[in-house]
């Protein structure tokens, strides 16, 4: 599903692999969806990049992971 115009609010990553999350308004913590260790970092590295310019971001959630995201 879907959550669009909606901001980073703090993000939390750890030292072991693929582990990141993500508090977006409106949508709650969720871990950024693990698979490909490039596709981890490259959404965290958005997701915080949004967190710290205060830039709204789309998001796209699937079993309460964070799928896709893209800022606007």
């Amino acid at each position: 599903m879907w959550s669009n115009g909606k901001l980073v609010l703090q993000v939390y990553t750890t030292y072991h692999s693929q582990n990141a999350w993500a508090h977006v308004q409106g949508v709650g913590w969720r871990k950024i969806r693990t698979s490909a260790a490039d596709g981890v970092t490259n959404t965290f590295c958005l997701l915080s990049t949004a967190q710290a310019n205060n830039r709204t971001v789309n998001v796209y959630v699937v079993n309460n992971l964070i799928e896709r995201a893209y800022m606007n």
